[in-house]
């Protein structure tokens, strides 16, 4: 299963990657221990992949993701929500069976 990303997460990491000078690099998603539900998700720009990344491709945005934090990942859908109370990244995660309320963070 792979990483989908919606039209417009596409676009916001498409502009942040030109934003932090990285117009042909794109976003590593990853998860590390920590939060309050047991494991966090990571998530920054990089100027390109890593060895043994998995890489995916959306509407023209790349996403990096090492082997160890796909096993958490498969099936996720990554979504960008803008609105008057919250902006930012979304994660759809059929993996996590309790996410914390800021959506951050999760358990499996």
């Amino acid at each position: 299963m792979a990483i989908q990303v919606t039209e417009s997460a596409a676009n916001k990491i498409k502009d942040g990657l030109i934003k932090e000078g990285y117009p042909d690099g794109g976003l590593r998603l990853g998860v590390k221990g920590g939060g309050c539900s047991g494991l966090n998700y990571v998530i920054r720009f990089e100027e390109g992949q890593k060895p043994g990344d998995k890489v995916f491709e959306h509407y023209g945005a790349r996403i990096f993701v090492d082997f160890k934090s796909l096993l958490y990942l498969k099936g996720t859908t990554l979504d960008w929500q803008g609105s008057f109370m919250k902006e930012g990244f979304t994660f759809l995660n059929p993996n996590a069976q309790n996410t914390c309320s800021c959506g951050i963070s999760f358990s499996v």
